[in-house]
């Protein structure tokens, strides 16, 4: 099968690269998105979010010619659609007592009906955004059929799910195993012939429902094993052991893998794509329904470790339940990190940015410095202009995010820049005994073995 121009409906994280990537092996390619400012952000010649190489490849791509950008589809020989799939604000599912979010599919929805206009015999459409089972046979299927052609015979449609990693996008893209799911498997092998135009990993054809679970599955692993590893840091709190060194000692056994805990789950996969399985099916559902409870509260272990670094720096344990809620009245905190994950400028759904609230809610001032989107609109967050300004007469110190820029910080350089000697580290980030020479006093989550 052959391709010439493609349209791909969806600029963010993965639309983009995925677009540039194919005007750059010789298509022509139209981007399209409905948000007018990162269209004219790329017709510019910039990109509206940081990705390590992404602003070569997208360079390359403007300059072979062959890509170009709209708000509306164009005819074209494929169809790839890379919108979110976000959740629903305003409702939620419940079932035996339990609360679950339900996806917001309105995205895919109007990107789906965007494509019907346009739609022609011998056409490929491919859904890449992460989605619950069935969607791409119950719903993209049907929309597409309005146009008088059938999904499998006039025109070939697939679900291939993303499977990169936001700081190594353009690598994966290319050298990452795809899985590509048709609704026939004649289908299947015209998105094998679509992907292989640039992947070098290998290409496994399938079915799309058990294309969208392997997706979803491999988050919802991820999520699990999180929980557990979260769970570990909670008890190792309760019993006075240091959970890193524990992790550590029990990983060494050959068949034992025990994830990092932190201040929670975020990104848009692994903290949304278990709730797409508990939405389909809830009353299969218990272990993935309460590995997200899990993770979801680890918010709130990081407020409780914040309260007893206060307690010990008080050098007594607060009584009563009114006074420990007042403990953080009016503390100056400085926290370090808003993305998601790592060396990223991401900040869905991250719980670096749900701590920040949790601490606002118990009356701490808190100022945060994201060194990868300093200039970030978050809604009643106090973004500083730079770490200086952050730590300026802080009364502690708080580490939410393993930036590599934080890690590699000089104590005796941010000793120069701020009083506080106080530093709780949520991600196992700083060496205790190089910190501790420096004169600060360093509390780890998930460490309460006898406070430094």
């Amino acid at each position: 099968m052959s391709f010439q121009k493609i349209c791909v409906i969806g600029l963010g994280y993965i639309g983009l690269p995925t677009a540039a990537t194919f005007a750059t092996h010789g298509l022509k390619v139209i981007g399209v998105d409905i948000n007018s400012q990162v269209i004219e952000t790329l017709r510019s010649g910039e990109i509206h979010f940081h990705e390590p190489g992404l602003g070569d490849v997208f360079k390359q791509a403007i300059r072979s010619g062959n890509f170009s950008f709209s708000m509306q589809p164009e005819e074209a020989d494929a169809f790839l659609i890379a919108v979110p799939t976000p959740f629903q604000t305003d409702v939620h599912g419940e079932y035996d007592g339990r609360k679950y979010k339900l996806a917001d599919m309105r995205a895919v929805r109007s990107a789906t009906e965007a494509i019907v206009p346009h739609l022609r015999k011998g056409n490929l459409v491919v859904l890449e955004s992460t989605s619950p089972p069935r969607t791409t046979i119950d719903l993209v299927a049907p929309i597409l059929e309005r146009s008088g052609l059938k999904a499998g015979s006039d025109f070939f449609l697939c679900y291939s799910p993303e499977r990169v990693l936001p700081g190594q996008i353009m690598r994966e893209l290319i050298e990452n195993a795809r899985v590509v799911g048709g609704v026939t498997p004649e289908s299947a092998k015209a998105g094998r012939a679509f992907y292989q135009i640039f992947v070098k990993g290998e290409i496994i054809e399938t079915d799309t429902t058990t294309a969208e679970m392997v997706k979803l599955m491999e988050n919802t692993t991820r999520d699990v094993n999180i929980a557990i590893a979260n769970e570990f840091s909670r008890l190792a709190e309760r019993f006075g052991v240091d959970v890193w060194e524990a992790i550590s000692l029990a990983n060494r056994h050959p068949r034992i893998n025990i994830l990092s805990p932190g201040p929670g789950v975020g990104g848009h996969c692994i903290s949304v794509d278990p709730w797409f399985f508990v939405e389909a099916a809830p009353e299969l559902t218990s272990l993935i329904y309460h590995a997200r409870q899990v993770n979801n509260a680890q918010p709130s272990f990081v407020i409780e470790k914040v309260k007893q670094a206060f307690r010990i720096a008080q050098a007594a344990i607060l009584g009563g339940e009114d006074a420990a809620e007042s403990i953080l009245s009016g503390k100056k905190i400085a926290a370090l990190g808003l993305a998601y994950k790592p060396d990223v400028d991401d900040l869905r759904e991250s719980p670096a940015t749900e701590v920040v609230h949790l601490l606002q809610e118990e009356g701490a001032q808190v100022k945060v410095w994201e060194p990868f989107k300093p200039d970030a609109n978050m809604p009643g967050i106090d973004m500083a202009s730079s770490l200086e300004a952050t730590l300026k007469d802080a009364d502690v110190i708080l580490l939410l995010v393993k930036h590599t820029e934080f890690i590699n910080f000089d104590p005796e350089e941010i000793a120069s820049k701020t009083s506080t000697r106080r530093l709780i580290d949520c991600v196992n980030g700083w060496n205790t005994k190089k910190w501790q020479k420096a004169g600060f006093q360093l509390h780890r989550l998930g460490d309460n073995k006898s406070p430094i």
